[in-house]
């Protein structure tokens, strides 16, 4: 059966359409939570569980918030229009990422906690965004995850008819890929900086969502950039220390070869 007479993918059970996307979305959750927690038992963990908590508290509050800021930023005109409802139901991981990071180093600065803690959730925060965007590409084009029109043979009908640019699929592809990357580097054992899976994880993530952001048919721009591509610059600067080190660690390594 041809691709576009299956997306979006609603199957119906029972007389009722199933919302494929929700419930992959609760899902995500779901197993990127109890992988964590298989993690967190299996390895030595520094952090008490108390802190842990508040940690985690700070990071839920602070991507609740920011996930719906941005969504809503991604294009106010439109948004402003839909009603509140329609606002709060917004959102985009990308500021869920970026506001989790700024609420978990509230919750360290308020709780004294100075050990880096973005290591232990790094393989959850994957799987759990892989699982999400298998749920957007099941969605087709009701997801603003869809490209731009294309003559490539990556092209897919995502259900209105057009071969698109299937941006979840590739960001399914280079999520897969790091995770293998981060797992097989973790199996090894070799002594790094901690926190430096988690850092390297963000602006791997964040670089290749500015890049794929231009295959997307953004409406809303700003001297040609995207809100998602500007938060991409922030989280750069905000990791501009970790970046400029790894750099020159590449540069010293390539320079061994």
């Amino acid at each position: 059966m041809p691709l576009q007479f299956l997306l979006p993918y609603e199957p119906v059970v029972f007389g009722y359409h199933l919302n494929v996307h929700l419930i992959l979305e609760y899902l995500a959750f779901f197993i990127g939570f109890r992988y964590y927690v298989f993690l967190r038992k299996n390895s030595t963990d520094t952090i008490s569980s108390l802190n842990r908590l508040s940690i985690l508290i700070g990071a839920v509050f602070g991507a609740l918030f920011l996930s719906r800021l941005i969504g809503f930023l991604e294009n106010p005109p439109l948004h402003a229009t839909q009603g509140f409802i329609a606002i709060v139901n917004n959102k985009t991981i990308m500021g869920g990422l970026f506001g989790g990071l700024l609420g978990v180093e509230i919750a360290k600065k308020i709780i004294g906690e100075k050990t880096s803690s973005g290591d232990l959730f790094t393989l959850p925060i994957i799987v759990g965004i892989i699982i999400g965007r298998i749920g957007c590409f099941l969605s087709g084009i009701k997801e603003f995850t869809y490209g731009v029109q294309t003559s490539s043979i990556f092209g897919l009908d995502l259900g209105d008819g057009v071969l698109r640019h299937p941006i979840a699929l590739y960001e399914v592809v280079f999520l897969i890929l790091l995770f293998i990357a981060l797992k097989t580097h973790q199996n090894k054992k070799i002594s790094i900086e901690n926190g430096s899976y988690f850092k390297f994880f963000m602006v791997a993530y964040f670089l290749f969502r500015f890049c794929i952001e231009f295959l997307k048919p953004n409406e809303f721009l700003i001297l040609g950039l995207s809100s998602i591509q500007y938060l991409c610059v922030i989280c750069f600067l905000y990791y501009y220390k970790f970046i400029c080190k790894t750099l020159l660690y590449v540069a010293k390594k390539l320079h061994l070869l």
